[in-house]
């Protein structure tokens, strides 16, 4: 692989060794009990606009672009490796680039897939307690300081996102899509999660409980559906194109 095609834009500073920080950006913004918050916290809004500034200027123009989720802790043996990494291809043979949080496993399968078939391929990295880096199947590289900033990047350049099966971080990107697309902030924004076995308890969930008792409306459930192979994802995407 040619490394000169990963194009690195590196919003946090790296510190290792005796240097490294025991905390990370975002827990000293949240820490309530810090003794330096009167002075600190107005100093770090120029930070947090930086990852804004970044992330604007490095994604303006990048075109139809879709999100793709998934667990960092699966290895390329695993099935559903391949399964993200066919999807990333295909979505780039669709014409659409491809966008994920940049680390290993699934996110890796999809850049990957993406990479090989000559797409845009963007990772946008998080600063995290242990450093995590960037995959090697990018075009463009991104590590945010702030969560949000982070959130607010994936929502803005993407058209859509494709979710595999994950953890914490997956379902908490998953579930603020459809947040935003309940109350209108995206529109025409496809969601589909991929594997009937793994989304299966969560969907069954949902409509036994949340739906049951009118907390939510039939047609929420119907943002989000589930399928297994890589046609049904490609014809979910393509049908919600702008």
């Amino acid at each position: 692989m040619n490394s000169d095609y990963l194009t690195w834009q590196e919003s946090v500073v790296i510190h290792r060794g005796s240097h490294a920080r025991a905390t990370t950006s975002d827990q000293r913004l949240l820490d309530s009990e810090s003794e330096d918050w009167r002075e600190g916290d107005p100093w770090r809004v120029m930070r947090i606009a930086s990852d804004f500034v970044e992330g604007f200027e490095s994604l303006a123009g990048l075109g139809p672009a879709i999100s793709v989720f998934g667990s960092a802790r699966v290895g390329s043996s695993d099935p559903m490796y391949d399964l993200a990494y066919r999807i990333g291809g295909s979505l780039v043979e669709s014409g659409f680039s491809v966008i994920t949080g940049g680390g290993p496993g699934m996110m890796e399968a999809a850049n990957k897939g993406a990479f090989e078939k000559g797409g845009q391929s963007i990772g946008l990295g998080i600063e995290l307690p242990t450093e995590q880096a960037l995959n090697q199947y990018l075009t463009l590289g991104i590590t945010f300081r702030y969560f949000f900033a982070r959130k607010t990047m994936f929502l803005k350049y993407s058209q859509g996102f494709v979710v595999m099966p994950g953890g914490l971080g997956t379902l908490d990107e998953l579930f603020e899509a459809m947040v935003l697309a309940q109350t209108g902030k995206v529109t025409r924004f496809p969601i589909v999660l991929v594997g009937c076995e793994y989304w299966g308890g969560l969907i069954e969930w949902i409509r036994h409980s949340p739906l049951r008792d009118g907390f939510i409306a039939e047609g929420d459930i119907d943002r989000i559906p589930v399928v297994d192979d890589v046609e049904s994802v490609m014809d979910i995407i393509t049908e919600g194109r702008p």
